[in-house]
């Protein structure tokens, strides 16, 4: 999911549309941040109505909502944007905390997986066991993108 919202977030930056997450105009991204800077507690309902709120790490009653912080989203999209500049290495300054082994993500596949998103995930997006969920309630001889899948899990 993470991966999705960071491709989509991450798209007015790769077209030069916007230097920043924060300057690209309607994405999630910047809408979050908007709520966040207005004092607004980016957990509470009174965000967009149409976004998905973060609801923080997973946990045994967990409520709908993106399994993480706001602040590791976005630092993992300031991350991520960063990768994808050309000419410039991008790197994780040591104070800022280690957001890829909280998510238990590898940076080289997460990467992979950020830039070739539409390649990896042409039909279905989830978890390795919803998506061949889905694909049998469907009919699907196969998965798509079920070794997309596995490679994040």
């Amino acid at each position: 999911m993470a991966a999705c919202l960071a491709y989509v977030d991450l798209n007015p930056i790769r077209a030069k549309m916007a230097d920043t997450p924060e300057t690209s105009d309607h994405t999630s991204a910047q809408q979050r941040i908007e709520v966040a800077n207005s004092g607004a507690d980016p957990l509470a309902p009174n965000q967009p109505n149409q976004l998905f709120p973060f609801v923080g790490y997973p946990r045994q009653e967990m409520p709908e909502g993106l399994p993480f912080r706001l602040q590791d989203y976005l630092e993992l999209l300031d991350w991520t944007g960063r990768q994808f500049r050309q000419g410039k290495r991008g790197t994780i300054d040591e104070s800022l905390p280690p957001i890829m082994e909280r998510l238990n993500l590898e940076p080289d596949k997460w990467l992979y997986t950020a830039i070739h998103f539409e390649h990896s995930f042409k039909g279905f997006l989830g978890t390795v066991r919803s998506m061949v969920e889905t694909c049998r309630r469907l009919g699907y001889r196969r998965t798509p993108g079920l070794s997309a899948a596995k490679i994040l899990t």
